[in-house]
């Protein structure tokens, strides 16, 4: 069935070619504007499964409390901060990015919000007027939010106990009177009783208000301009001199620096998160906002960085578009001899275009996998055209009669790599089975293309320039190709093609070559063991190869977000956000925020954070949770002993733009957040899972971890997993000889093609270590990646020894026609499909960098393995005595072809 459709397409595209021609062209640019519409996504969906646990949880982490926080740094001495007028800059920015405006109380000393209609900041047409429109913003919180709501509080808090004490003396000097009145006293002595109650009750209430006042260490009123209050609530003199409060590390990390936290809305869109994210920035450099001791705000955190490589990714793809058709045009001229020598780049290109154009028809985008196809499926593309303009070539010029012949190997050796890329589904990373996915596609397209487009073209030069006589031209320009070790000397001897007068090409180069061919042949059984001890011992050293999956450690280095945040570590010790994510149907109890707090001082004690001496070097550090808006500082006992009556009064004095990032209105869900100090992911996958041990909420509570630490760590445990990548590797295999097996119908012509490709994924491994390069996302799919493409070149070169076999010619003579033909058009095929994995290397983003350089050098390898490998393996399939000649395989393979009826070309 595949045989007559592809017959029959090649038939058409040879019947009307300028039609063919034309559909394809349409096709392709139709494909390419669809393209220009593909938006970049660099969101963690991209690395970590959606319907994963870790990823469940965060996603509903941040759809009640808010994305990853955008961080602005706030780089100022505290004791300048905290002064009036700067804290009042800090407190206007916050609403600014809030969307709010504040209003002084001047008689109460606080800030507090303006009606909905107030004017931005800046007026309308401003940052904070934009960002007011859109609302982006679920929460902010920063030291200004902190500080007004802290004295808001103590505030509160004293004109409760005010109003307790005055109804103690109301309630004193009721009691008096009602007893006087029990007791027939007059009414003039009960109200003298009641005179004398109110009085020692008075005195008793203010005698304990001193007592409260002095316990509680405030020697300034409660207001945000009071020098002595505010300092009080931030420093902590007992761990030095203008020290923060170690429990407020989320707000003053340093004595020199401040944070201001924007946990944007999860629902956001790419752009609208993009847009807010820019607002941000502009609205951290209006002049209203400076300090006036001189601050500076640096805009960071994780959004910051996937936005900024979002546009990377973008800029990516033209650099590269750009930089692979450079060097495929320049390889094909070099390398490949034919008139329509850059013909295969076209069709590849029309190729490329239907493709992405497919992604975007069907509302896919763009990763930074996504980007990795550009060059790779143009080098496949290419690699087809080669082939097809080859068997043109070796016909004489018949276009239809060759096309026809050549496309049932060709799409068997297409089929069995797209069955290869299959394997990439089972990768845990999300982008990666895109990738996989848009390659399998891509190879199909790239097909038909080649068949029909490239038959079309070729008809039509036909045409156009007479067919004339004239003799076939090398495939391989003797001494053009460029130097890959013993692969260029073997594929100078084996692909050079003589032309029908027999002259042959010969030097010491060539010449080994041919040597290692024959030695091949002749001895295969210690060629295949040589080769399979090395491919043992890389498969034994991939197991001990590093993983790489932290997202900033695969981006460019130099982008200023990234740099950013590594300054934003440093500074505050931390690289992530853990929320334990707590569920009940009230978590607003005293039995629930007391677990909350006794999990935390269990986790904080176990990774040594002591309170007196902040972060440190501590694993682990308290961040905003919801006991800290009753009992920051305290322990589980104190926050037990509260009364849901108190703990509801405290609810509805902190404001809800503030409360919500910590629990739900409706009180079903709230959070508890830890910092994790920067570390290995191994590492923190073990911090991570004995967190999970410790979870042991009351029943009818239930807690869940979340957050990107959460999900980077099992992204790393899915790809460090030796077992899943050996998996992929079978699957890959199986996948291959399946496809091979239905098509080949001999379970020996299945195999054979397979044994070289088997040993190079050991190769592959063993080179991969050597050289040290962690594997990455990408790069963890190597094996697989391998064994598809290698198929290709496996099965040409099998299948074309077949077919000399087929014809009657001895083993020698077939393996000296198979390298002397097909074997020159493998190794053009080969190093485009080299060079377009090798344009990687080019790229600023470092995932795709470091899997083009290792792609780069395994592949040459592999290819290198499939052509000495594969004659041992055919010498092994061939009955005993059949390569008797073989001693004269040197000279056969370079000498002069038998003399047939001269050969035309277009």
């Amino acid at each position: 069935m595949m045989v007559r459709t592809l017959e029959r397409l090649a038939r058409a595209a040879a019947g009307r070619p300028a039609v063919a021609l034309g559909v394809v062209l349409a096709l392709a640019l139709a494909g390419g504007a669809l393209a220009l519409g593909l938006q970049p996504d660099t969101g963690s969906d991209t690395f970590v499964s959606r319907s994963s646990p870790s990823f469940q949880a965060s996603l509903d982490d941040q759809r009640h409390f808010g994305g990853d926080p955008v961080v602005i740094l706030i780089r100022e001495p505290l004791t300048d901060l905290v002064e009036t007028k700067d804290l009042g800059k800090v407190a206007e920015l916050e609403a600014c990015l809030a969307g709010q405006v504040l209003v002084g109380d001047q008689q109460r000393h606080v800030f507090t919000t303006a009606p909905a209609g107030a004017t931005p900041y800046g007026g309308w047409a401003s940052p904070c007027g934009k960002l007011r429109k859109a609302q982006p913003a679920q929460v902010v919180y920063g030291p200004g939010t902190f500080l007004n709501q802290a004295v808001t509080a103590v505030q509160g808090e004293m004109v409760s106990i005010v109003n307790g004490a005055q109804q103690a003396v109301t309630t004193a000097r009721k009691d008096a009177y009602q007893a006087a009145l029990a007791e027939h006293m007059s009414t003039q002595q009960a109200l003298a009783e009641e005179n004398a109650a109110g009085q020692l009750a008075s005195a008793q209430q203010y005698n304990q208000l001193i007592r409260m006042y002095l316990n509680s260490g405030i020697t300034g009123q409660p207001a945000l301009d009071d020098p002595q209050f505010i300092p009080q609530i931030v420093f902590d003199q007992t761990r030095g001199v203008n020290q923060p409060k170690a429990r407020f590390a989320y707000l003053f990390p340093t004595a020199n620096s401040a944070l201001v936290q924007v946990r944007l809305k999860a629902y956001l869109s790419s752009a609208r998160q993009a847009q807010a994210i820019s607002l941000i920035r502009q609205a951290v450099r209006m002049p209203m906002f400076r300090s006036g001791y001189g601050c500076t705000y640096a805009v960071s955190g994780v959004p910051v960085v996937t936005h900024d490589l979002a546009a990377t990714v973008t800029g990516s793809i033209s650099s590269l578009l750009i930089a692979v058709l450079v060097v495929m045009a320049v390889v094909l001229l070099l390398v490949f001899r034919s008139r329509l020598r850059l013909l295969p780049l076209a069709v590849a290109l029309a190729a490329v275009g239907i493709s992405f154009g497919m992604v975007s028809l069907l509302g896919g985008s763009l990763t930074m996998a996504s980007i990795a196809v550009l060059p790779i499926l143009i080098g496949l593309a290419v690699d087809y055209g080669i082939q097809f303009q080859a068997r043109v070539q070796e016909a004489g010029g018949d276009v239809t009669h060759a096309t026809i012949g050549a496309a049932p190997t060709i799409a068997t050796a297409g089929l069995a790599t797209a069955a290869g890329f299959l394997a990439l589904l089972l990768s845990p990373v999300p982008m990666v089975r895109g990738f996989g996915l848009l390659l399998i596609v891509g190879i199909a397209v790239a097909l038909l293309c080649a068949l029909t487009a490239g038959t079309a073209a070729m008809i039509l030069r036909g045409r156009r320039r007479p067919l004339r006589p004239r003799r076939v031209p090398c495939l391989v320009r003797p001494g053009r190709v460029p130097s890959l070790g013993i692969l260029g000397a073997s594929a100078r001897g084996a692909g050079e093609i003589l032309t029908e007068t027999g002259a042959r090409i010969g030097s010491p180069v060539s010449r080994a070559g041919r040597g290692v061919i024959a030695a091949a042949a002749r001895r295969p059984g210690r060629v295949l063991m040589v080769g399979l001890l090395l491919a043992v011992v890389g498969w034994v050293a991939d197991t001990q190869t590093p993983v790489q999956s932290d997202v900033t450690k695969l981006v460019p280095s130099n982008m200023p977000a990234l740099q950013n945040l590594r300054t934003l570590e440093r500074v505050t010790g931390v690289s992530g956000q853990i929320d334990v994510v707590v569920r009940a149907p009230n978590v607003a109890t005293p039995k629930t925020i007391g677990w909350m707090l006794s999990y935390e001082d269990s986790l904080l004690a176990h990774y040594s954070y002591v309170e007196a001496k902040g972060c440190g070097r501590a694993t682990l550090c308290p961040a905003l949770s919801l006991p800290d808006l009753f009992c920051s500082g305290s322990h589980a006992g104190s926050c037990s002993t509260l009364a849901p009556a108190t703990i509801n009064g405290f609810l509805r004095a902190v404001p809800s733009y503030f409360s919500q990032a910590v629990i739900t209105h409706d009180r079903r869900e709230a959070t508890l957040a830890f910092g994790i100090r920067l570390m290995p992911l191994t590492r923190q996958q073990r911090v991570i899972q004995y967190m999970r041990s410790q979870l042991h909420p009351p029943p009818g509570v239930s807690a869940r971890l979340a957050g990107l630490p959460v999900l980077a760590a099992q992204a790393d445990a899915s790809l460090s997993s030796f077992g899943r990548r050996l998996l992929m590797l079978a699957v890959a295999l199986l996948a291959v000889a399946l496809v091979l097996l239905a098509v080949l119908r001999t379970v020996e012509r299945a195999l054979v093609p397979l044994v070289p490709i088997v040993l190079a994924t050991g190769w592959s491994s063993l080179i991969l270590f050597a050289i040290g390069i962690p594997l990455n996302p990408m790069s963890a799919t190597l094996g697989a990646l391998l064994i598809a493409i290698s198929t290709e070149f496996s099965v040409l070169l099998s299948e074309r020894f077949r077919e000399e076999r087929r014809a009657g010619r001895a083993p020698a003579e077939a393996l000296a026609r198979t390298y002397r033909f097909t074997g020159s058009a493998v190794l053009a095929s080969g190093i485009t499909a080299i060079a377009g994995f090798g344009v990687l290397t080019l790229s600023n983003i470092a995932m795709l960098r470091d899997f083009g350089l290792v792609t780069l050098i395994d592949l040459s390898v592999s290819l290198a393995g499939v052509l000495l490998a594969l004659p041992s393996v055919l010498a092994l399939s061939e009955r005993d005595g059949a390569w008797q000649n073989v001693r004269e395989l040197p000279r056969r393979v370079g000498g002069a072809l038998p003399r047939r009826r001269r050969a035309t070309v277009a």
